[in-house]
C-alpha cells in the first residue's frame, strides 16, 4: 500500500478521491512515495502498488492430473517460464516485472515461502505470475507438457551433507532428463550454486542434454543477486557458480532417458565453508522441489545441510530442507 507524505489534514473523502480531483491553492497535496521493499539491503525487486492494483498469483491447489493448459491459466498465448524451488520470489519478481510480455509458474514445496512469494507477487499486480506449493519432480513429470515452456530456473538446490539425506539431491540425472523433455526446441535451462563439489557433478552431466556454458560474472538481470541464498553466500565471501544450457535437439526423449540411466548419481561429498552457512540457516522439513526418493549408496558426506527462505523461521517436522 502507498506510503505518502502528508503536507496538511485532509478528510476521507478527499482521500478517497486523491490523486483524481484538481487540488485548489488553500487545499493541501500529497506526494505518492513509491513503497519498496528491502532484504538484506538489496531491494525486492518492483514496487508495491496501491490496493486495487494487486493482483491474484496464487493457486491454492492444482489439479489432480495434468499437464497444465497455460493458455487458461494466464489467458494469452506467451512463453512460459519456470522457476523451481523458488523460495520467496526475487527471480520470478524480477523477471515478471522486467519482462510483461512472459509468463512465470514458480513453485516450493514450503507453503510458507509461497506465502511470502504470493504477497509481494500480489501487491505487485504481476499478472503474468503463478505460485503453487509442489515439487519439482511431480510438477515437471505430471504438469508440465513435452516442449510447453522456454525456460527453467533452478538456483541452489540443497546439496544434503547429511548421508541420510543425500538421496534428496535433485539435479540427477532423470531429472535432468524431464527438463530437457518440457523444454521448448532452443529452450534454456539457468542453473546457481554456492557449493563446488556439485557444481562440478553439475558440469559432468549437464552436458550430455544441453549445450551448457559456466558464467563466470553475475547474470545481467538482477545482478545484485537471484535469491536470498546468493545475497547470503556472497556476503560471505563463497564463490557462486553459474551456468546456462541450451536444449539439444539431436537428442529424443527415450534416448535422453537411456543416458539417464547410465549417468552417475549425485553422491559427492562435500566439506567448506558453505556447509557453516546450511548449518546456521537451518535444517527442517522437507526440500522445495524435491520429493523424497530411495538412498543412494556413496560414501557419508559431513556436516549437517539446509538452507531456510525468507521470513520468519517456520515450524517443520524432521528431514532437509531448502530454498532460495
Amino acid at each position: 500500500m502507498n506510503r505518502l507524505l502528508s503536507l496538511g489534514g485532509v478528510n476521507q473523502a478527499e482521500k478517497d478521491t486523491l490523486g483524481c480531483k484538481p487540488v485548489s491553492p488553500r487545499q493541501p497535496s500529497r506526494i505518492r512515495v513509491p513503497m519498496i521493499e528491502y532484504e538484506f539491503g538489496v531491494p525486492i525487486p518492483g514496487e508495491v502498488l496501491p490496493e486495487e492494483q494487486w493482483a491474484k498469483t496464487g493457486i491454492k491447489r492444482l489439479p489432480e492430473s495434468g499437464p497444465l493448459n497455460w493458455l487458461e491459466i494466464f489467458g494469452r498465448e506467451a512463453p512460459v517460464v519456470l522457476d523451481l524451488g523458488c523460495g520467496n520470489g526475487r527471480f520470478t519478481l524480477a523477471s515478471a516485472v522486467a519482462h510483461p510480455e512472459w509468463d512465470h509458474f514458480a513453485i516450493d514445496l514450503l507453503p510458507v515461502v509461497i506465502r511470502y512469494a504470493t504477497r509481494r507477487a500480489n501487491q505487485r499486480g504481476l499478472s503474468n505470475v503463478r505460485f503453487a506449493v509442489k515439487d519439482a519432480q511431480t510438477f515437471l513429470t505430471t504438469y508440465v507438457a513435452t516442449e510447453s515452456v522456454s525456460q527453467v530456473h533452478i538456483y541452489h538446490p540443497q546439496p544434503f551433507h547429511d548421508h541420510q539425506r543425500a538421496h534428496m539431491r535433485l539435479m540427477t540425472p532423470a531429472f535432468l532428463a524431464d527438463v530437457h523433455r518440457v523444454l521448448q526446441p532452443g529452450g534454456h535451462l539457468f542453473l546457481q550454486t554456492d557449493n563446488p563439489d556439485y557444481w562440478a557433478y553439475i558440469r559432468d552431466v549437464m552436458p550430455v542434454f544441453f549445450a551448457f556454458e559456466a558464467r563466470h560474472t553475475p547474470w545481467p538481470e538482477l545482478s545484485e543477486g537471484r535469491s536470498r541464498r546468493e545475497l547470503l553466500g556472497r556476503a560471505r565471501g563463497l564463490t557462486i557458480y553459474r551456468g546456462e544450457g541450451v536444449r539439444r535437439e539431436n537428442l529424443s526423449r527415450d534416448d535422453a532417458m537411456a543416458e539417464a540411466e547410465r549417468l552417475p548419481l549425485p553422491t559427492f561429498r562435500t566439506r567448506g565453508p558453505w556447509n557453516e552457512l546450511d548449518a546456521e540457516e537451518g535444517e527442517g522439513g522437507p526440500q522445495p522441489g524435491r520429493r523424497p526418493g530411495p538412498r543412494l549408496p556413496g560414501p557419508r558426506p559431513a556436516g549437517p545441510g539446509g538452507f531456510r527462505p525468507s521470513g520468519p523461521r517456520p515450524r517443520r517436522g524432521p528431514g532437509p530442507g531448502r530454498g532460495t
